[in-house]
């Protein structure tokens, strides 16, 4: 059929202004991906008051196929995150996150990468500004592991020696671009270049955050203490990952340079 009602869980990740009183909004669905729908109604309209960004729910459109186009009907909001548009750094980290989603049309897996931004906005909306931004960072990390880029914080890309709890000098580690890894303060020396001239240093207590994200349950990881001086090396870190994963620049992410 060219034309039919339908539903679908979606998140609302951003709203534009088309025409006088109408708005074309960009979803995120773990069938559909990435879409388009437009939002009809001026700003007496209940949809308006509905369908609000980083609003999470079920979405009910009615859609054209022969035109290519998708007009919302209804929008069963299930979860409103409030704080996402009163923080200053709650509203930037979540169109960081919103915009990582889109620009690597969600990492392939339009389900998994559903799944990390709605419980990364649920997350953040229920907690301060110090622990949003510590939210921020598991995110990241989490959505490398998504892309398939995530480094390994266990070994050394060098020579294969423990990073984590293993008998060496205490220091910091360096993540090697040309590698994709992390170097031992022994194989760091090595691996100097002009690619590698601008080496991101890591203790060991930032990669046991790291690990411990993957391998811990989300609530066990959210109630670790992290120092303010692992919370800056891991932000420099996932923030230049992103970056190179992404292959681009990210808007949100300059334009929130120092919220961020």
């Amino acid at each position: 059929m060219a034309e039919r009602n339908r539903c679908t869980k979606a998140v609302v990740i951003s709203i534009k202004i088309q025409g006088e009183s109408n708005r074309s909004v960009t979803l995120l669905s773990p069938d559909d991906g990435i879409f388009y729908a437009t939002l009809y109604g001026g700003p007496k309209s209940k949809m308006r008051s509905l369908v609000q960004q980083f609003n999470i729910g079920t979405l009910y459109v009615y859609e054209d196929a022969r035109k290519h186009a998708m007009k919302i009907s209804d929008f069963d909001v299930q979860s409103f995150h409030p704080s996402l548009h009163t923080s200053l750094f709650k509203m930037w980290a979540a169109n960081f996150a919103s915009e990582i989603v889109m620009k690597t049309s969600c990492a392939g897996d339009s389900n998994g990468a559903f799944t990390l931004l709605c419980a990364f906005f649920d997350g953040i909306d229920a907690c301060d500004d110090d622990g949003s931004r510590l939210g921020l960072i598991r995110f990241l990390w989490r959505y490398l592991r998504l892309l398939g880029v995530q480094p390994d914080v266990h070994y050394c890309c060098g020579c294969g020696e423990n990073l984590i709890g293993g008998e060496r000098k205490d220091g910091l580690f360096a993540y090697i671009p040309s590698m994709s890894g992390i170097a031992c303060q022994d194989c760091i020396s090595s691996f100097s270049s002009s690619e590698n001239k601008n080496f991101l240093c890591l203790g060991e207590s930032d990669l046991a955050y790291l690990a411990a994200i993957n391998e811990q349950k989300p609530g066990t990881v959210r109630a670790l203490k992290v120092s303010g001086e692992t919370m800056l090396r891991l932000r420099n870190f996932l923030f230049t990952l992103i970056e190179n994963a992404v292959g681009g620049r990210l808007l949100s992410l300059e334009s929130g340079a120092g919220i961020l």
